[in-house]
């Protein structure tokens, strides 16, 4: 395969929502410690996040709501990431990512990125003047030896993996809460279909395992056939 295999990595309520609400203040990885039967297995999540591919996507989006911006960096890390980006990391964000990551590729379509101001010897860009997932993941393992790459972006950036065909394995760890809310970001966003004609979008999955977890948390994970 001329790209990297890919899998979806997510933690989501049961009613399919990866954030707590419809603004950037709301979000699981802050809220949810605070919920008493939610926060007792939580740390299930973040066990299996440690054993994930050695390659992992994001957003800068999801990256700034995460404070690297603000932040310094935490010990460097074997694992290599690839941030989508055009206006989220400013320079202290892309130096954060330098100073933690392995490689960092920073996939843009933004001529004055910050990122282009910043020399490090593992940092690298990948500049389109449209983003081309399918694109950007090819370089990734042509030039950078990506071969698997676990994908945990939002649910905007996640509909544009389902859409172009570009999930490979679907893993999700599934906390025991309710959350709702039409306007709140669930794992697929993006684009709803409008007719019949577009349903070969769907992505079809095969369940390859289920397991029941401590305190009322599953893992299901699939493989993508369709």
């Amino acid at each position: 395969m001329e790209r990297p295999v890919t899998t979806l990595f997510m933690l989501m309520s049961v009613d399919g929502k990866i954030s707590t609400g419809a603004n950037d203040e709301l979000d699981v990885d802050r809220d949810l410690p605070l919920i008493d039967g939610v926060r007792q297995g939580l740390h299930q999540y973040y066990d299996i996040e440690q054993t994930t591919d050695l390659w992992s996507f994001n957003t800068g989006r999801v990256q700034e709501k995460m404070g690297v911006n603000h932040k310094a960096p935490p010990d460097k890390s074997p694992v290599s990431f690839v941030i989508l980006d055009n206006h989220h990391l400013t320079e202290k964000g892309v130096k954060y990512f330098c100073a933690w990551a392995k490689t960092f590729v920073l996939i843009t379509s933004n001529r004055a990125h910050p990122a282009f101001g910043v020399e490090a010897d593992n940092l690298h860009i990948i500049f389109q003047e449209e983003t081309d997932l399918h694109a950007a993941l090819v370089r990734l393992k042509k030039d950078y030896g990506c071969e698997r790459l676990t994908v945990q972006s939002g649910g905007t950036v996640n509909s544009l993996f389902l859409r172009e065909k570009l999930f490979d394995h679907v893993d999700l760890v599934v906390a025991p809460v309710l959350i709702g809310g039409k306007d709140t970001s669930t794992l697929i966003d993006g684009r709803s279909l409008t007719c019949r004609d577009e349903l070969p979008a769907l992505g079809v999955l095969q369940l390859t395992d289920c397991a029941v977890l401590q305190d009322s948390y599953l893992r299901l994970r699939y493989r993508v056939i369709g």
